[in-house]
Order: structure tokens, then C-alpha cells, then sequence
């Protein structure tokens, strides 16, 4: 022992150990630091694994097999049909999207209505109307595709029942009585704040001579489907309107007890329907714009098949891992 060593042992301290067992030292706390940060790592990992679990089934061969055909389904409807139909559908579980000339802009016809519905509920949740406040029809401001409005003499409505008017029969009068209430900037303008340029109301319902001058209300497919979304993120209360039972091609196509909230829209050589269908596990927004239509019975028939086949598609990946059926 060295008189260095001894120094140490008598001041009760340990002597420096040899070098190969401070090499083994370290590469012992590299190995726990390797595993415990493999651990974490794995932790992570296996969080990320459950988290991407819910669209495992998206990526599968099968899934994409079906999904292929899907596509393909609706190709072969809106090609059958003389005229332009543009369409979009979202998954609303994994973000999947399927689509056609679905940035091209169309006539909305009624489904214009639906930046309406969401104006007045914004509206109302920032107190700038109420719901309740009551309104006295005009009835010198008649107009066509009007409902039973006017078989009620001249009354006074609550906004929430010209509302309801609006979406449920598509009441016209309706529809222009709330335009004037809400502001036709303000409702154009708040399509612009939620990033949907190409959506705008130009004009009321019924005004022919507008749509001559070409300020026709327009929108895209995408678009629709995005402000779907946002009455379903933002308004519930909107969302249970749409909800209300309605005549309507893309719920024609639905089994019965499926929930659907949607507003379908028409003029000469235009058929318009969108809206949000809750198909069990695997909920959908869908919207088909169809325009140059020599037929618009063919319009219809379109929308009506395809939304038939889009429910066919989400209701099965909503049925199980890999096409199993589960109750």
C-alpha cells in the first residue's frame, strides 16, 4: 500500500478504485440510464400506439380495399349524371376525405341557409339578439316558397320560429325576415372569419332579378362541409335545428333512427344537400352540389345514392376491426 493510500484508509476514506472498475461503474449507469430511458420511451410509445389505435383500422389493406371502392362508388354516380356535380365527404373520426371539384363553386340554393343558421346562433350566444325576440311579419315582403307562414294571417313570431320555418319547410319569407334581422354583411362576414371566402350570401331568397345581375349565393363543397363542422363545434342548439325532421334526399337514403343534420337546397338545374349524418361510431358530413342539370331528377337521384353509399361505407367502419360486425 502506498503512504498515499494508507493516508486515506487512516482519514476513513476509500481508496481510489482501479481503473477498469470505474469503466465498469459507468457502463453500469449507462445501462440504467438506457433503460429507464427506453422505459419512457416505451411509455410514450405505447400511448402513442393506443392513441393512433382508433385509426389503425383506417390503414388496413382491407380498409383501404373498401375504401378504394367507396371512391369509386361515387365516381361512377356523378358521372352518370349531365351535368357537374361536385362533392365532399369527411370522416369525422380520422379526417379522411374523399372528394371532387370540391374547391369549384356552386349555386347553394336553400343550403345557403345554413350560414344563416349559424349567424343567428352566434349571434345570440354574443347577446346581440335574442332568441325569443318577437318579430311582426310583413306581409307585403311575401315571396315564393313560402309555407304555411302565411295561412297564420299576420302574425308576430319569435326569431326561433322563423328559424325553425327556415329549416324545417325552408320557408322563404322566413328566410328573408331573418336576413333583414341579422344583417346580410354580417352574415357573409362571419363566413369570412371562419375562412370560407367562397361562401356569401348576395342576396334574399326569391330575388331573381339579383341572381340576373349574377349575385347569386354561392359556395363550394369543402366549404359546406367546414361550416357543417362549425354549427356542430360551436352551436349545439343549431345543430338540433338541422336536426328537426325534413323532407330531404341525403335522409331519404338513411335507415331509419340514423340522425341526420342537414339542409338540402334547389333551383332550376341546381340540386344542392349537406349535412352531418351520425352514423353509429363513425359519424360523417357529406354535401353533393349539382349544377347544369338537364334533369333534376337525376340531380336528386344522384345525392340520394351517394349519400346511400356513404352511409353503406362509414356504418361498416364503424362496425368493427377489420369488417367484423359488433353490436
Amino acid at each position: 500500500m502506498s503512504g498515499s493510500q494508507h493516508f486515506l484508509l487512516c482519514r476513513g476514506a476509500s481508496p481510489p478504485r482501479p481503473v477498469a472498475a470505474r469503466s465498469r461503474s459507468r457502463r453500469w449507469f449507462v445501462a440504467m440510464a438506457c433503460l429507464v430511458s427506453g422505459s419512457v420511451a416505451g411509455a410514450v410509445s405505447t400511448r402513442a400506439r393506443l392513441q393512433a389505435g382508433l385509426y389503425a383500422q383506417q390503414a388496413s389493406p382491407t380498409v383501404a380495399e373498401l375504401r378504394a371502392k367507396f371512391e369509386q362508388r361515387l365516381q361512377q354516380i356523378s358521372s352518370r349524371v349531365d351535368g357537374v356535380v361536385g362533392y365532399s365527404v369527411l370522416d369525422l373520426t380520422s379526417g379522411d376525405r374523399i372528394a371532387h371539384l370540391e374547391r369549384e363553386t356552386f349555386p347553394t340554393a336553400s343550403t345557403i341557409k345554413l350560414a344563416i343558421v349559424y349567424e343567428l346562433f352566434r349571434q345570440a350566444a354574443e347577446g346581440r339578439i335574442r332568441l325569443d325576440d318577437t318579430i311582426a311579419l310583413d306581409r307585403a315582403k311575401a315571396v315564393g316558397g313560402t309555407g304555411v307562414l302565411f295561412q297564420l294571417g299576420t302574425p308576430t313570431l319569435s326569431v326561433r320560429d322563423y328559424a325553425t320555418l327556415m329549416v324545417i319547410v325552408s320557408d322563404n319569407t322566413a328566410t328573408n325576415v331573418l336576413i333583414d334581422r341579422l344583417g346580410m354583411q354580417n352574415i357573409s362576414a362571419r363566413m369570412q372569419s371562419l375562412g370560407l371566402g367562397a361562401t356569401k350570401l348576395r342576396r334574399h331568397m326569391m330575388d331573381t332579378a339579383a341572381a340576373r345581375r349574377g349575385d347569386e349565393n354561392v359556395s363550394t363543397p369543402d366549404e359546406i362541409v367546414r361550416l357543417l363542422q362549425a354549427i356542430e363545434k360551436d352551436e349545439p342548439d343549431a345543430s338540433a335545428l338541422l336536426k328537426k325532421p325534413k323532407e330531404s334526399r341525403l335522409r331519404r337514403a338513411l335507415p331509419p333512427g340514423v340522425e341526420a343534420a342537414d339542409k338540402p337546397g334547389e333551383l332550376d338545374g341546381v340540386r344542392v344537400d349537406a349535412g352531418i349524418v351520425f352514423a353509429k361510431n363513425r359519424p360523417y358530413a357529406l354535401c353533393v352540389m349539382a349544377a347544369f342539370l338537364t334533369s333534376e331528377v337525376e340531380g336528386e337521384r344522384a345525392i340520394e345514392e351517394m349519400s346511400r353509399a356513404a352511409y353503406d361505407y362509414f356504418s361498416r367502419l364503424g362496425s368493427g376491426m377489420l369488417g367484423r360486425k359488433l353490436q
